[in-house]
């Protein structure tokens, strides 16, 4: 017997696949998407498309359940519903045929799922196909929050976090858009140039509009990364600091996965000095040392609330602190979809404690730089506020001078702290403050 020929193709099923996994295992989709395109092969064009399938459709999810709810008259089983966010996406936000997203979507339910479910998705199809979007949300008078596939909870906290109504949606339509991927060109071992990427806010980095990254020579030997431009500037922050006396001992607190650890440890090796990278997770651990591979530097497991290292032992210290990600919601999509408001009641006491023990480790004279890739007030200005309060032995100074790069930028809740935004700066949302140890 021959055979079965599917009759979707390749770039559809791998998009499903990893929709699925991303829903059935809690699985990230910038974890699962690479894999398994490597493992089938998926190159080029093809690649690209099951990219933007598969980040589209978790950015627009929240759209598209409202369109397909009010149509359904029941809850869909939530694989079919994994087909028809798919195919919602590709009628309302891309340029695919009518007939050819309608189509693939049923055959995509016949193959994964079965037969029985097919009639029932071919006639949602067909409706979701007789309006674009914004006629769709008009229709249902969508609220912000749908219109704009966030939950409620997250729209509140970033408007807060924000402090200008007049700029929220802006904000929120950047969430959506898809990011490109950014490079890094670690400082004596790469160059910009050597990367032939588009110019980003970061001096050191490149954005590319498509390929893979893993093909450059220089990724692929360690001596440039993947990063967010934004996370570029915050590992530049701390080593613009002045600083009086000893410069030897830099400390990245919370390391994993490694980006910014590998960009600092290139630069303290400009300084002449040599970078400490704890991860508390042996599993994230490992990967800051593949990420050091070619920038030197040590690489301890360790609490970084209870360090195993004798108090005042650094220079600088970065405090990229654990966070709700809100930031970063153009690059990690389904995060949206995780969080809880809850959330930050384990996470706002961790930061406190972790930029404590940075203080803590910081010789006299020394800085601390505290950062989340999270705009949230209570993540960011609410944690340094605390601490401040607290302690006798530090002041905030002015971190402005520190990302020249970065026009309007002042943290709307904290002097002197520096807030990066997607619709403003083309960054994560990345929030730091400089400390320094008196």
């Amino acid at each position: 017997m021959s055979p079965r020929i599917s009759k979707v193709d390749a770039p559809r099923l791998a998009a499903y696949d990893v929709l699925r996994a991303v829903r059935e295992d809690d699985a990230y989709a910038n974890l699962v998407l690479p894999q398994l395109l490597r493992e089938r092969r998926i190159e080029g064009r093809d690649a690209a498309f099951v990219t933007e399938l598969v980040g589209g459709t978790l950015r627009g999810q929240g759209s598209y359940d409202a369109v397909i709810d009010h149509l359904a008259g029941r809850k869909p089983d939530p694989a079919v519903r994994d087909a028809l966010r798919l195919g919602a996406h590709q009628v309302l936000a891309m340029r695919v045929p009518d007939h050819a997203a309608v189509a693939s979507t049923v055959e995509l339910v016949r193959e994964r799922i079965g037969h029985k479910p097919a009639g029932f998705t071919n006639a949602l199809m067909r409706r979701i196909a007789e309006r674009d979007l914004a006629s769709w949300m008009d229709l249902l008078d969508a609220s912000q929050a749908v219109r704009f596939s966030h939950p409620p909870w997250i729209v509140v906290e970033l408007a807060r976090a924000l402090g200008r109504p007049d700029e929220l949606e802006a904000l929120l339509a950047a969430d959506n858009e898809r990011p490109r991927v950014t490079l890094v060109a670690r400082p004596g071992l790469s160059t910009v140039e050597e990367l032939t990427g588009a110019p980003t806010l970061s001096p050191l980095g490149v954005s590319l509009e498509s390929g893979d990254p893993g093909a450059i020579p220089a990724v692929r030997d360690g001596r440039a990364g993947v990063q967010d431009a934004g996370s570029q500037l915050v590992a530049l922050a701390l080593t613009r600091a002045a600083l009086e006396g000893r410069d030897e001992r830099w400390l990245d607190l919370c390391a994993g996965p490694g980006g910014k650890a590998a960009l600092l440890a290139a630069l303290a090796r400009q300084h002449g000095a040599r970078l400490l990278a704890n991860e508390r997770q042996p599993h994230r651990a490992l990967l800051v040392a593949q990420a050091l591979r070619a920038t030197g530097g040590e690489v301890v497991v360790g609490d970084g609330t209870r360090p195993p290292w004798s108090d005042g032992s650094f220079d600088r210290v970065l405090v990229d602190a654990p966070c709700s990600g809100l930031g970063a919601l153009r690059r990690r999509p389904e995060s949206r979809w995780r969080r809880r408001p809850d959330d930050l009641d384990d996470l706002v006491p961790l930061q406190r404690a972790l930029l404590e023990s940075a203080i803590d480790s910081v010789r006299p004279g020394g800085v601390v730089l505290y950062a989340t890739c999270s705009p949230v007030v209570a993540e960011t200005a609410g944690v340094v506020q605390d601490v401040l309060a607290g302690r006798a032995d530090v002041r905030l100074e002015d971190g402005g001078p520190l990302v020249p790069e970065a026009d309007d930028a002042a943290s709307a809740h904290l002097p002197g702290a520096v807030q990066l935004w997607p619709h403003r700066h083309g960054t994560d949302a990345m929030f730091l403050a400089l400390l320094r140890k008196h």
